[in-house]
């Protein structure tokens, strides 16, 4: 079974907190951007990337809810990759640079 990486923040007197920089990458958050909270009856709480105001994709959206729930439904079924998938995995991305930041071209490449 795959471990759970947990992190902790704190809340100051006005009850905000800072979001950790590995939750932060995790979910691709930027500035400005909005997170969900989906609050379980036996009070476990999952934080997740809410939707844009210009609209996601509502079939990845939907895709990525699918594999979320069944995540959490389901840990028993994560497996960590092994080094020999991750080393072929660098050998084909691993000279391509990405920003994640930058804006998609109008063609959509």
């Amino acid at each position: 079974m795959a471990a759970t990486l947990e992190v902790d923040s704190s809340l100051t007197d006005r009850y905000q907190t800072t979001v950790p920089a590995t939750v932060r990458r995790a979910l691709r958050l930027s500035k400005r951007d909005k997170i969900r909270y989906a609050i379980r009856p036996n009070g476990e709480v999952v934080l997740t990337r809410a939707a844009g105001p210009d609209g996601d994709d509502p079939v990845l959206d939907g895709f990525l809810g699918f594999l979320a729930r069944d995540m959490a439904a389901h840990p028993e079924r994560l497996q960590a990759i092994d080094a020999g998938l991750a080393r072929r995995l660098q050998s084909l991305v691993g000279s391509i640079e990405v920003d994640l930041d930058a804006a998609l071209s109008v063609d959509g490449e």
